[in-house]
């Protein structure tokens, strides 16, 4: 009986302040947003290095051209860690006062989300325009232009995630929660 009167009184003593997880939310997001985006930027480059090795084994004057469509699904990493300082810089990780409301930490995690899961979906998806792409470069050097396109319009999505996490994340830190 006594046992359990000690367990009583420990809990009763330890108070908890739930708005001490705010910076933990917080950079959560930052680091969702840095991490997915790098995992579909390596994904995908990976991915169009492959096919852009096949072009330039059999043609190394291609090399220039299908660089290029190998790097566009790299930018979505970018644009993650781009976000990723922005909030650590925000909640003050970076340099200033580290506190963070619970209601805030959850917003920079809201804001982070655009650009994580937008960011990790479109590199993959880049990835496989920007492969055919590069098969038609291979066949059709002269369309390079129009090749770049299809990659491109893909890349509009990332950054329109971008954008809007950008706008979020910059907000939150003059609202009074």
């Amino acid at each position: 009986m006594s046992n359990v009167n000690d367990l009583s009184t420990l809990l009763e003593s330890v108070s908890f302040d739930w708005n001490t997880l705010g910076i933990v939310f917080a950079l959560l997001g930052a680091v969702l947003a840095a991490l997915m985006g790098g995992i579909g930027s390596a994904i995908g480059v990976g991915m169009t290095g492959q096919a852009a090795a096949g072009v330039v084994t059999e043609d190394p004057g291609k090399f220039g051209k299908v660089l290029v469509l190998q790097l566009l699904p790299g930018t979505q990493g970018i644009y993650g860690l781009l976000i990723g300082f922005v909030t650590l810089t925000q909640i003050g990780i970076l340099g200033g006062s580290a506190d963070v409301s619970l209601a805030k930490g959850l917003l920079y995690l809201a804001g982070c989300l655009p650009m994580a899961i937008v960011g990790m979906i479109s590199a993959k998806w880049q990835a496989k325009a920007s492969v055919s792409s590069i098969a038609l470069v291979a066949k059709k050097p002269d369309q390079f232009g129009k090749a770049m396109i299809f990659p491109a319009m893909v890349e509009t999505y990332a950054v329109l995630a971008l954008l809007i996490s950008i706008l979020s994340i910059a907000s939150i830190g003059g609202l009074n929660l």
